[in-house]
């Protein structure tokens, strides 16, 4: 049974040096909207697929809050049923710790993007602004733009002739890419963070080259006007024994610089055999396509410059242990400088990660929270084209909002799991309800909870939507039959339909005043080291 704690005691927590876990149990789109700082967005919609990613030691304290609306004693439970073992709600939820004077946050991986600023702001990391780097661009000086994000994001869009290395690849990367130490080195992400982290990995790597990050990024570019470049494919995934030598080098500097402490696997090996007592993560750096050919047991995919970007989308437990794995350290290393700069003190990097022991391959697979006890009754794709031209069925899309809107079962309803009891009165019931989400995982989790509400024929789409499209059956478009609102995702400003531009500027706008705001919170751990 979960107790309940006021805003007083969770503070006191919060400013502990030991573990805890607070979740924000509402939609992610809510979640941005306002919330706590140090708290990880675990909608209650999708605890299941989340919770042993974010939380995989069961004595964990755990905090959870809500709108003071019930959503906190649905998690609880289950979280108890999942055998979580010290669980507590913030009593009045969001509300409480807002009226005892504590601050809230909008916005998502706030807690990085405060610390992106803070390193802009103690470091007086150098920039340039769109209007100054197209000058440079149409005037050919020598110069190179590096792209920090992860490929599909570069992918999506770019600055003109771009080359796409994310963040913790930079060091690892640029020997080969800069041969000439007189080149101008820009470096960008979509908006502020990664650029900021990009370029001072650089610096502090002591690369040579004068390195700029593009104030703004991407947005700041498109809302200069200028244009993008589309399906680039520009991208550095290779390094000749040369430049890893001296990224090796670089390395060791970073290392020196911010004390980044190392282990051997037999040190780690007890830390595995604490791991009941003590939280521990196992973060493999290297890019996804790295990682899937080969990896550590237990260790799970989070390449280094998302890891710093939104390190509460992998580690929900404060204080915890987290050990970083790559090849050759080079990235594990510069990874770990940033993670103890932001305030991680258990923070370390594998020696010899990938040496002598058994690989995995492919991706990990994640341990779903109670998909043994789900309801197994399934419809296949095709048994359910059949069923819709009988007129006999009602399918309901409990995946992702966005991806609801960008193709769907057609005359399927969206709505939010969480607040399906209210959105079922709004949709009409046929004889027979077929659930689906993305890959049918959350429709499956879902069948119990509403047979609860008095619906006896339910199914689940085997394969979930994924299956019907393998199927070779047409989806519709839009915002039909929509149920809830698009809250349960935080819509980025290019996904809107409307006021983009707006968006684009507010977003931004919000993230330069978050130093200020997070000094005023005063749980901040951020750490500057001496040059």
């Amino acid at each position: 049974m979960a107790k309940y704690l006021n805003a007083k005691r969770l503070k006191e927590l919060i400013l502990d040096d030991s573990e805890l876990a607070l979740l924000d149990v509402r939609e992610e789109g809510v979640f941005a909207e306002g919330h706590i700082l140090w708290a990880a967005s675990v909608p209650l919609s999708r605890l299941e697929l989340l919770i042993d990613i974010l939380v995989p030691r069961l004595s964990t304290p755990i905090v959870i809050y809500d709108n003071n609306d019930g959503l906190s004693e649905r998690a609880a439970a289950y979280l108890s049923n999942f055998s979580y073992l010290n669980i507590a709600i913030l009593n009045g939820g969001i509300q409480e710790w807002e009226a005892a004077g504590n601050l809230i946050f909008e916005g998502i991986n706030v807690p990085s993007k405060a610390f992106g600023e803070f390193i802009e702001k103690n470091y007086k990391t150098p920039k340039i602004s769109a209007r100054d780097l197209k000058k440079k661009i149409d005037s050919q000086e020598d110069i190179i733009i590096l792209d920090s994000r992860p490929f599909s994001e570069f992918n999506n869009s770019n600055i003109p002739g771009g080359i796409d290395i994310p963040g913790a690849e930079l060091v690892y990367r640029i020997y080969d890419i800069v041969p000439s130490s007189k080149t101008l080195i820009v470096v960008n992400c979509a908006g502020r963070t990664r650029s900021i982290i990009g370029a001072q990995s650089l610096i502090n790597a002591g690369i040579a080259n004068d390195v700029v990050a593009l104030n703004n990024g991407v947005m700041g570019w498109e809302l200069e006007g200028f244009p993008l470049e589309y399906d680039s494919k520009r991208r550095v995934i290779e390094s000749s024994s040369v430049a890893i030598s001296r990224a090796l080098s670089a390395s060791e500097v970073v290392a020196r610089k911010f004390g980044i402490k190392t282990i051997s696997q037999a040190e780690l090996g007890v830390w595995e055999n604490e791991k009941n007592e003590r939280t521990l993560y196992l973060f493999d750096v290297r890019n996804p396509e790295e990682y899937e050919a080969g990896h550590l047991a237990g260790s799970v995919s989070a390449p280094g410059g998302q890891l710093v970007q939104a390190i509460d989308v992998y580690a929900a437990t404060q204080n915890s242990r987290i050990v970083l794995i790559d090849d050759n350290g080079i990235r594990a290393t510069l990874t770990a400088s940033w993670l103890v700069q932001m305030g991680w003190k258990d923070v370390v990097v594998l020696r010899d990660g990938l040496v002598n022991v058994d690989l995995k391959m492919g991706p990990k697979t994640h341990k779903i929270a109670g998909i043994n006890d789900a309801n197994t009754s399934t419809i296949s794709a095709k048994e359910l084209k059949q069923a819709i031209k009988d007129e006999n069925v009602t399918i309901i899309d409990l995946g992702n909002s966005l991806n609801y809107r960008e193709g769907h079962i057609p005359n399927a309803w969206f709505a939010i799991r969480s607040r399906l009891k209210k959105s079922l009165q709004k949709i009409p019931i046929k004889d027979h309800l077929v659930l689906t989400s993305e890959d049918g995982i959350i429709a499956q989790l879902s069948i119990n909870e509403i047979k609860e509400y008095g619906f006896n024929k339910i199914s689940y789409l085997s394969g979930g939507t994924a299956a019907w499209i393998a199927s070779g059956f047409a989806l519709a478009c839009g915002e039909e039959n929509m149920a809830d609102k698009m809250d349960d995702i935080w819509l980025r400003p290019h996904q809107r339909l409307t006021k983009n531009t707006e968006a684009a500027i507010d977003y931004l706008a919000s993230k330069i005043v978050l130093l200020t705001k997070i000094t005023q919170d005063g749980t901040s751990r951020f750490q500057l080291f001496k040059k």
